[in-house]
């Protein structure tokens, strides 16, 4: 395992699980959202991410956190392992809702510069259609790389808990 990405609704737990995936494995982490943000929740542009992504994706290792579905089946083939989160829109979106109580006004290591933690309709609305928009696309996707690739697929936050027991092991 030397080239990770980490993909799966908001609030699923994937900036965790890959923070936590450093510790045990060493890996350096790589937070998508906090290359895409700019101060303000100003999006770079397809081409400006773009460029971004191709000199993030040839780096010997890291694990890479985050969707940004629209490049997904551009970074697959830079990686060895893919972990997508795939849980419960419910339980997702209780946990971003959580996240922007608990840190309300500030910014977290995995956001952009500038971009305050917050919450609004449409960033609702997308984790609520996360599973209806873009889970089959991702399944499909990932399914296209069966056998080249080690895949794991979390559905429950109890897979992911039992996976790090038998990973420090």
């Amino acid at each position: 395992m030397k080239r990770v990405l980490v993909i799966g609704c908001p609030g699923s737990g994937k900036s965790t699980f890959s923070s936590r995936l450093s510790k045990e494995s060493g890996l350096p982490v790589i937070h998508l959202d906090s290359f895409y943000w700019k101060p303000g929740w100003i999006s770079c542009n397809n081409q400006e991410f773009d460029e971004i992504l191709q000199k993030l994706l040839v780096q010997e290792t890291y694990i890479m956190d985050g969707n940004h579905g629209r490049t997904l089946d551009y970074r697959i083939p830079y990686t060895d392992t893919v972990y997508f989160f795939d849980f419960p829109r419910y339980l997702c979106l209780c946990r971003v809702m959580k996240r922007t109580i608990l840190n309300h006004g500030t910014t977290g290591e995995y956001m952009g510069k500038g971009c305050l933690e917050s919450i609004d309709y449409k960033f609702i609305k997308s984790v609520w259609n996360f599973r209806k928009n873009q889970r089959m696309r991702i399944i499909n996707i990932l399914e296209k790389y069966k056998g080249s690739k080690s895949i794991v697929i979390f559905r429950k936050p109890k897979e992911v808990k039992n996976y790090f027991k038998s990973f420090s092991k």
